[in-house]
């Protein structure tokens, strides 16, 4: 399952509504993502809230292409890019897919542009698994309330570990919960 959704599918995939279109992301996306992403109120209440540094930025930007489940997103209606997101986690636990690392331009928070990513990419996530996780830092408070408002459920506190530096919220959505 892992390798099908990463060879088979993420690589290749466009996501779109009336609102937002999702492609895979590519090496030139760099400028173009990076004024977005150079905003620090953008990284605010982030764990890593110096990303919006150039040096930094271009580390979570070779990761993300490193990851091969990262996607830009434009708005459809200028055809600006206006952030990112990725998956992660793929099958790291059975039957499940992680989606985040998402920022948006600010001009486009509060409003329905990152309902309308997330919504794609659970649609498109759900023709493969049947659960989605989503990891927020505790501090992050923004980010807590965007999740919950798709119908995510905090389920549980990740300490600091390894992986992270920093404690997060593990949210859960599981497909049953989507599609009703």
């Amino acid at each position: 399952m892992t390798s099908d959704l990463i060879d088979k599918d993420i690589g290749k995939i466009r996501l779109a509504d009336d609102l937002v279109e999702l492609r895979p992301l590519n090496a030139d996306d760099l400028e173009e993502l990076y004024s977005v992403a150079s905003d620090p109120l953008i990284w605010e209440q982030h764990p890593k809230n110096d990303r919006w540094k150039r040096d930094v930025f271009e580390k979570f930007f070779s990761k993300a292409l490193e990851s091969k489940a990262a996607l830009v997103i434009f708005d459809r209606k200028s055809g600006d890019v206006i952030g990112s997101s990725r998956y992660y986690d793929i099958g790291k636990e059975p039957d499940t897919v992680a989606i985040g690392y998402t920022f948006l331009a600010r001009k486009y928070w509060g409003g329905d542009h990152n309902r309308a990513v997330k919504h794609l990419m659970l649609e498109h996530a759900f023709n493969f698994f049947s659960r989605v996780v989503f990891h927020v830092g505790v501090d992050n408070i923004r980010s807590q309330k965007a999740i919950e408002k798709l119908g995510a459920v905090r389920f549980k506190e990740l300490l600091p570990d390894e992986e992270s530096d920093h404690a997060r919220y593990e949210y859960l959505m599981e497909k049953q919960q989507f599609i009703s």
